[in-house]
């Protein structure tokens, strides 16, 4: 079969565009060679996805065709951060790590350094900090932290300024001083006693806010399961706790769980310190975890605790959910997140759930966006913004 460039033209625009998705080193019936800019996408499409079969094309399957040398690895992180976007790059430096193995080589220096961050990466990498040898810990640090500076610049204004206002709201007084009155609020609430004769509102009721200078308003528990899959959510929520500890007005307190409870709070004024101060993997104990979290408390009122799990118990079932009730009943906002993430809910246990929803903590996934208006909620102890009540339980 003769191939052939064709020329620039709509037709010649499909041709190429199913090549591409042919891939392969034949034409795959299409009789259009690729060449130049075109033919190295497709070499590092078929590095890493290959193919199987030698029947003309047809069943062909992608696998692994990349190989596990570091030198070689490196080399095609640069081709495809040179072809692709880094939104494709990073699925597909997620697929080589996935489909082949790639994770020992993810702890040799010169392979994070060809590779482009994102969460996901982050995760990979704290789940290998045990066994990262001390040359790659430097540059796995600078990986991460890059991640965790972009999550910053992304998150921190919104969730400051969402939740200085909840908190000014919250803190509302009914005797202000006339300097702290609220007037669009307090002409609001005193509108029925308008006078026609003298078109004035004679204020009966003064809503004001409380001082500036006031110190801790709110207390924020973030308890944060470190089990493999929530790799995602730990990485957001120690960005979260940052900011949130950045705040004078809120004490943060961060503790992490598997089995085993560690309180990360100190390590707060840097999050890849606290990242790097969990553990990927293991079991899970949520009672556990929410009995240190309850031992912490000291102004149940003024206290939101947020629970971030799939809620997979390996702990003991009733005392986790009589805590629950315990910390509601106290006047404690508690919130349960299924995922603190951009991909939605993982797997989670259902019936655990739909108890906590039972007890008026409904559990949902939660992306960053939403985060700051889910605690902005939490904190002027108003209904959450359940972003579909379809999935939540």
């Amino acid at each position: 079969m003769t191939t052939h460039t064709p020329p620039a033209s709509a037709g010649a625009e499909r041709l190429r565009r199913w090549r591409m998705v042919l891939g392969g080193q034949e034409a795959d019936g299409t009789e259009y060679r690729l060449g130049g800019r075109d033919a190295a996408m497709d070499s590092a499409l078929e590095s890493l996805y290959g193919k199987r079969g030698g029947n003309g094309g047809a069943g062909r399957d992608r696998s692994a065709g990349l190989g596990a040398s570091a030198p070689a690895v490196a080399r095609w992180l640069g081709d495809i951060r040179t072809y692709f976007p880094s939104s494709v790059v990073q699925v597909m430096q997620r697929d080589a790590i996935d489909r082949l193995g790639l994770s020992a080589l993810l702890l040799e220096p010169e392979m994070l350094e060809a590779i482009e961050p994102d969460v996901h990466l982050v995760g990979t990498l704290l789940s290998l900090n045990k066994a990262m040898p001390e040359t790659t810990k430097e540059t796995a640090r600078a990986v991460v932290r890059k991640v965790v500076e972009d999550l910053e610049k992304r998150l921190a204004t919104r969730t400051r300024a969402t939740l200085t206002g909840a908190l000014d709201r919250s803190a509302r007084i009914s005797r202000p001083r006339h300097h702290d009155i609220d007037w669009n609020r307090t002409i609001a609430a005193n509108l029925k006693h308008y006078l026609p004769e003298h078109r004035t509102v004679v204020p009966e009721r003064l809503i004001g806010y409380g001082r500036a200078a006031q110190s801790v308003k709110k207390d924020v528990v973030l308890c944060i399961d470190q089990s493999g899959s929530m790799a995602a959510s730990v990485v957001y929520a120690s960005v979260f706790g940052a900011v949130l500890a950045s705040m004078r007005s809120i004490s943060t307190r961060l503790v992490v769980f598997d089995t085993a409870v560690v309180d990360l709070t100190d390590q707060l004024d840097d999050p890849v310190d606290v990242l790097f101060g969990t553990q990927l993997g293991g079991g899970t104990d949520i009672n556990r975890a929410l009995a240190y979290c309850q031992s912490q408390i000291t102004r149940p009122a003024d206290t939101v605790v947020v629970l971030i799990s799939d809620l997979y118990e390996g702990g003991i079932r009733n005392e986790m959910l009589k805590r629950v009730a315990a910390m509601k009943a106290s006047g404690v906002q508690f919130v349960t997140l299924l995922a603190l993430s951009d991909e939605g809910a993982p797997a989670y246990d259902r019936e655990h759930a739909a108890a906590l929803a039972n007890l008026g903590a409904p559990a949902f996934a939660c992306t960053p966006d939403l985060f700051p208006e889910v605690m902005a909620a939490a904190i002027e102890k108003r209904p959450l913004p359940i972003p579909d009540k379809e999935t939540h339980q």
